[in-house]
């Protein structure tokens, strides 16, 4: 598949699809892709062995790609250390 994107934003859009806690909305904001848009994309580069096995899992529900289907109740994971960064730079204790 031809795209306008260069080879390491392809290869972002293919890991933020391939991962379950990144939404499609995400990729849209970030890219102006639409779901269908990331399909083709996954279908044009990936093995199709590896593209069926990326469908069956968005398509399962146990994937988070649509924020719709989130539960409410899930938040990123943020480690103890990231309150103490501010300015790039790990705060002392």
């Amino acid at each position: 598949m031809k795209t306008n994107f260069k080879e390491h934003e392809l290869n972002r859009i293919i890991e933020m699809a391939w991962e379950d806690r990144t939404p499609f909305e995400a990729i849209k904001f970030q890219f102006g892709l639409l779901e269908k848009e990331v399909i083709k994309i996954m279908r044009g580069e990936l093995k199709e062995s590896s593209f069926k096995r990326w469908r069956k899992r968005v398509n399962s529900g146990v994937s988070q790609k649509h924020l719709h289907k989130r539960y409410t109740s899930i938040n990123r994971f943020k480690s103890n250390m990231q309150r103490a960064i501010t300015g790039n730079k790990i705060s002392k204790r």
